[in-house]
């Protein structure tokens, strides 16, 4: 790999881990208001989220690298042109990113669920996209991003359980 690719790597992660920083900046020292909820069945203890949230933003991060590459490897020619689905992609990437911005301060710091189930609701629409742009172009890119497609569905859960039972 040559040296300005591992470079345009670890910027790419450290965009998604950047994203994740600035919710929890945003969201303050709120997050123990999970403790004080009543939680649906299959909760997972607090430890479990800081956790699984890094590990995800590492792979979306690989994933937008591996995006980006597949682009620039891919000729363009007179039936194929790949920079329309490619700005679609980083489109909808930016748009989760965002999404996933507010979640956290709008759940946690202003305890509004239900506006927070919308955001999220919002938010994995434009993870599925993502991943539908990304596997369209690189099947890898759109592996990694299963695991975010399934983590959020698995909040939307827990945050519709919240919704009910606060």
């Amino acid at each position: 790999m040559k040296n300005h690719h591992f470079k345009f790597l670890i910027l790419s992660i450290a965009i998604a881990l950047a994203a994740g920083g600035i919710s929890y900046q945003l969201t303050g020292d709120n997050y123990q208001l999970y403790k004080t909820l009543k939680l649906p069945p299959l909760s997972p203890a607090p430890i479990v989220f800081p956790i699984v949230w890094t590990i995800l933003y590492i792979l979306i991060g690989i994933a937008t690298y591996l995006f980006i590459a597949t682009i620039e490897q891919k000729p363009v020619t007179k039936m194929y042109d790949p920079m329309p689905e490619a700005k679609k992609g980083l489109l909808y990437y930016a748009i989760q990113l965002a999404f996933n911005l507010m979640w956290s301060p709008v759940f946690f710091r202003f305890q509004l669920f239900f506006p927070a189930l919308i955001i999220l609701t919002i938010l994995w629409y434009f993870v599925f996209q993502t991943y539908n742009t990304y596997k369209h172009l690189c099947k890898t890119a759109g592996l990694l991003f299963l695991p975010y497609i399934i983590w959020c569905t698995f909040a939307l859960y827990l945050n519709f359980g919240i919704v009910i039972l606060n």
